[in-house]
């Protein structure tokens, strides 16, 4: 792979690239990431989209995206900072690290990125979308933000003028000059830590551990973020009880007990297809231990289960104050300032304040197409991709199967939508979406919360 045929064959273009320094006969060495590649001239880093061009440092990929998509804030294991509320996630191609089960190969890794799933905002166009769509969070996300740094900066410093809320989804494979320029403009930091094992880490991620858990820690220190950390729990790897006992006692001696844990169930994928999912018991007990360390909120991803395992509870009587199915969420116990509404007991989750309805296009669409999509033990969700092929607005209804009451969504002409749907109890069978001959839709199952499924 050649910087020309990269350029030709995806349509990229070169951007001044941040934290570099020049070496010797047109060499530089980049110290986004821990890797500090020493890259020379035409030739490109470990990510594939940073590259030495006459002894500069460029990004390809700033403001190169998959499609800007619809999820909840759940979707990036974050639990304590507006339960239930709505964000737009954007995300890159290319990545610093390259993970054996990694769920976004197709996009993290350049030599597999295909034309037709990339898209060009400028981040004036990503935050009047979430203007538009009375979207509050940014969640930067999906394959890894950190090769994406400057466009990532750039969109959130303008997303903060504008009362917007970034979230920061990431392997935090990063160096200490690029994290301190984060927290300028990141609010939420929803860290993936892959294992305590530095044999591990190294063996299925090509990186080292040791600069995550100080990146984690820079963070921590800020005492100015909302922080959450996630492990993957990867069948014949990382789930060991050992293993989950080693990232407990980390957290608890480096950071504290209130730092919320989510154990996430893995699927297999791209290079390790060999083995089964993560077993639910073990991730049920793996949680138990936990708790009994001393970690007062640790919760399971990917489990669509009804359970304490989802649920939060008030540290003080014990209220639920959130109640959980898969991605979706309830409000049964937390008042608005986030308090528990049977004792009182301020509880260590954000709130914002309620969004206003946005009003429905209006339309008088003949809903004479339908398409379904059926739950199955692997497929809980999936991205419903709904285009409107029309010169006039058009409209497009969804149910939950069993159910009478159809949400309604507006398009504008020749807009295209993307938004996360999901199963929303035991016994709920699939999607029905009804839509009239102008709108083309497409179903694309989700198989973890973090996927961007490709077409």
């Amino acid at each position: 792979m050649n910087l020309t045929s990269l350029k030709e064959n995806l349509g990229l273009s070169s951007r001044d690239a941040k934290f570099f320094r020049k070496l010797d006969d047109q060499s530089v060495e980049c110290y986004l990431c821990p890797r500090h590649c020493k890259i020379k001239d035409e030739k490109g880093g470990f990510c594939k989209v940073r590259w030495n061009e006459g002894g500069n440092l460029k990004t390809l990929n700033y403001g190169v995206s998959v499609q800007m998509t619809q999820e909840v804030i759940e979707t990036e294991a974050v639990n304590h900072f507006a339960p239930g509320t709505p964000i737009l996630s954007l995300g890159n191609v290319g990545c610093m690290m390259n993970c054996d089960y990694c769920h976004n190969w197709k996009t993290s890794q350049m030599r597999e990125v295909n034309l037709k799933d990339i898209h060009h905002y400028t981040p004036e166009q990503v935050v009047a979308t979430a203007l538009e769509k009375n979207i509050k969070i940014l969640s930067w996300t999906y394959n890894d933000p950190v090769v994406w740094h400057e466009f990532v900066y750039d969109t959130a410093k303008l997303a903060r003028k504008h009362g917007l809320i970034n979230l920061y989804k990431s392997a935090f494979y990063i160096g200490p000059e690029a994290i301190e320029e984060l927290l300028e403009v990141i609010d939420i930091f929803s860290i993936s830590l892959k294992s305590l094992n530095p044999e591990i880490y190294l063996k299925t991620t090509k990186g080292q551990l040791q600069p995550v858990l100080d990146g984690i820690k820079q963070v921590y220190k800020s005492k100015r973020h909302h922080l959450e950390l996630s492990n993957l729990v990867v069948t014949d790897s990382t789930d060991k009880m050992e293993e989950i006992e080693r990232l407990v006692s980390w957290i608890l001696t480096e950071l504290d007990s209130t730092v919320p844990l989510h154990l996430v169930r893995f699927h297999p994928d791209y290079k390790y297809t060999y083995v089964e999912r993560t077993s639910i018991e073990f991730l049920k007990k793996a949680r138990e231990r936990a708790l009994e360390m001393g970690l007062k909120h640790c919760y399971l991803g990917n489990v669509y289960e009804s359970g304490e395992w989802l649920n939060t509870h008030c540290q003080s009587c014990d209220e639920v104050l959130v109640k959980r199915f898969g991605l979706q969420t309830q409000t049964p116990g937390l008042s608005s300032d986030g308090s528990c509404l049977n004792c009182g007991q301020k509880s260590s989750i954000v709130t914002l304040s309620s969004s206003p309805v946005i009003p429905k296009i209006s339309t008088n669409d003949d809903f004479t197409n339908s398409k379904f999509i059926s739950w199955t033990s692997e497929a809980n969700a999936a991205h419903l991709v709904a285009k409107n092929n029309s010169t006039d607005s058009k409209s497009f209804r969804f149910r939950h199967l069993g159910k009478e009451e159809f949400s309604e969504i507006g398009l504008t002409p020749g807009e295209k939508w993307r938004f996360l749907i999901s199963r929303d109890n035991h016994s709920s069978q699939g999607i029905e979406i009804s839509f009239p001959e102008q709108i083309s839709v497409e179903f694309l199952e989700v198989l973890d919360r973090a996927h961007f499924p490709v077409s």
